[in-house]
């Protein structure tokens, strides 16, 4: 749906109080619309639903005077999109796809991605994001599960499709060379050229977004998501804009994966909000930074990691137009925060959440400077518990798993796989505890944590103290194997260029600030810590040194 709905919904809802009107205001509304626009809005409302087909119909009605999507090779305005989407749709209608199917989408961030994703939502089936990163049979054991009945895909996936899903129909969506094979996206826009894009029927159902978990502790999940009923959303995204500040009508550039929770829900903020979005395929430091100078990008969108590649490109490169760097996905190492914001100012935005709960709480600038190792605060609508293994409560500055929920929780995972849950509110499978400041502190993940000679050993906490240290780029600590203490704790350490920190260094740097039974028994350095697509530490990948 256009932003001007989102605005005169959320405008109306009565719990988000004043807070909407001001929030509204801030991020701009547009003028009102001619009468024949906004009913051509209406009608798009009612014909697609509460979809990506709507907002990308709604915003084609309007004529807006802006790209919707910009990637290496194209520009493409809403109406565009719409045509485009349309046709594909088409195109999967005639393969049998339809209302509540699942088709996989394994692409990278183009503009194909997004035409796919709206294609799909005019046919009221299910879109599965599916991860670039997996493996062979990974992605066989996904699409079996999820019983996918076609698959989008980039061209350079088609030897990993056609090896372990050989029986399953295939789309090419961007293609490397530039050709239009058939098969294709780009073949079907160039046989459709000069006639009138195919009408679709309203599909009467919303499909459901299948996003996948990480599965860096194991399989990965797919939890399903509607969009939620107008109102709830207007509160949740007054929620999210009231800690940050986008802008209607601006560009931002995406550099986090769009299959990932995070770059899809920025994704569909954009479109909301009619912003014009910028989206490379594969992540550059230097790349990234002229893209945002030569668009004049107020918003930059990406994981933690690549803050710290941002940050090797020379000096002397850094574009004044930022207002705005949201990051979120993985742990935000405190050092890194505060580095980032001394060279890009203070614009950097930490989102804590997960796939399931969506947003938890918002850590800004004014948070990173003063309590870096915080999470910030909790959101409005977000209801948060911290409680012990017993499901109790803990008390006030103790460390408890968190329970978290707001309107935007996931519906629930579509295998047989159940998420812990407490009065309604689903694990984030974290450990935290709230400061005597009101932010949040997380204390890493609840299966990481190490017992040492009987003593509990949070890994973040090692993690963060190793962060303090000038030579410290990277680090992970992990839990390994040991027949006297049950474990023993193993730091891997990535230096920055030029450190030179050996072992006991690091070592007696911990155990300066930490009691002796947290001072890892091992340094390992490497050239770089294992990660997945989504700039997660897979610290499955990291074993007992030899």
């Amino acid at each position: 749906m256009a932003f001007d709905r989102l605005s005169a919904l959320a405008s109306g809802a009565a719990s988000a109080g004043w807070a909407t009107v001001k929030v509204a205001a801030r991020v701009g509304i547009g003028p009102p619309l001619r009468p024949d626009r906004l009913l051509g809005v209406a009608q798009a409302l009612r014909h697609w639903g509460m979809t990506p087909a709507a907002v990308c119909a709604a915003n084609a009605v309007q004529d807006l005077d802006r790209p919707a999507v910009i990637d290496e090779r194209e520009s493409l305005g809403w109406a565009e999109l719409d045509c485009r989407s349309s046709i594909v749709a088409a195109a999967l209608a005639e393969q049998g796809v339809g209302v509540g199917m699942a088709v996989g989408l394994l692409a990278r961030n183009s503009a194909d991605f997004v035409v796919a994703q709206i294609a799909v939502s005019k046919l009221g089936a299910d879109l599965l994001y599916l991860n670039t990163g997996f493996a062979g049979p990974q992605l066989a054991d996904v699409l079996d599960r999820e019983n996918a009945v076609a698959v989008i895909a980039d061209d350079e996936f088609e030897p990993l499709l056609e090896e372990f899903a050989p029986s399953i129909p295939r789309l090419t969506a961007w293609v490397d060379d530039g050709t239009a094979p058939p098969g294709s996206i780009a073949a079907l826009v160039l046989a459709a050229e000069g006639s009138e894009p195919p009408e679709l029927p309203a599909p009467g159902h919303d499909g459901r977004h299948v996003i996948l978990t990480s599965g860096t502790t194991g399989r990965p999940k797919g939890a399903a998501r509607r969009a939620p009923n107008p109102l709830v959303g207007a509160i949740a995204a007054v929620a999210f804009l009231d800690a940050i500040p986008y802008r209607a009508r601006r560009t931002t550039m995406l550099a986090a994966p769009a299959f990932h929770a995070w770059g899809l829900g920025n994704l569909i903020m954009a479109s909301l909000l009619q912003s014009t979005v910028v989206m490379t395929r594969r992540f550059d430091p230097a790349t990234t930074l002229e893209l945002i100078a030569r668009h004049d990008a107020d918003t930059l969108v990406a994981v933690p990691v690549m803050c710290e590649r941002l940050l090797e490109v020379d000096p002397r490169v850094g574009p004044p137009s930022l207002k705005v760097v949201a990051v979120s996905g993985s742990a935000l190492p405190p050092t890194l925060a505060t580095r980032f914001m001394d060279r890009f100012g203070d614009v950097l935005y930490n989102l804590y959440g997960s796939t399931e709960v969506a947003f938890v709480s918002v850590a800004g600038p004014a948070d990173l400077r003063a309590a870096p190792t915080s999470a910030g605060r909790i959101l409005r609508g977000v209801h948060l518990r911290l409680v012990d293994s017993d499901g109790h409560d803990v008390g006030a500055g103790e460390i408890g798993r968190v329970f978290a929920g707001s309107g935007l929780s996931f519906d629930g995972y579509t295998g047989d796989d159940v998420k812990p849950r407490l009065d309604g509110l689903a694990a984030t499978g974290d450990l935290g505890r709230l400061g005597d400041d009101g932010r949040l502190y997380l204390e890493g993940r609840a299966d990481d944590m190490i017992i040492t000679g009987g003593e509990n050993v949070v890994p973040a906490e090692i993690e963060n103290s190793l962060h303090l240290h000038p030579d410290v780029a990277e680090v992970a600590v992990v839990g390994i194997p040991d027949e006297r203490f049950g474990q023993a704790v193993v730091a891997h350490v990535v230096l920055r260029p030029g450190g030179l920190a050996t072992e006991s260094d690091l070592r007696a740097h911990v155990k300066a600030r930490l009691a002796t039974y947290k001072v890892p028994r091992t340094v390992v350095f490497r050239d770089r810590l294992p990660r997945n697509e989504s700039g997660k530490i897979v610290k499955s990948e990291l074993s007992e040194p030899t």
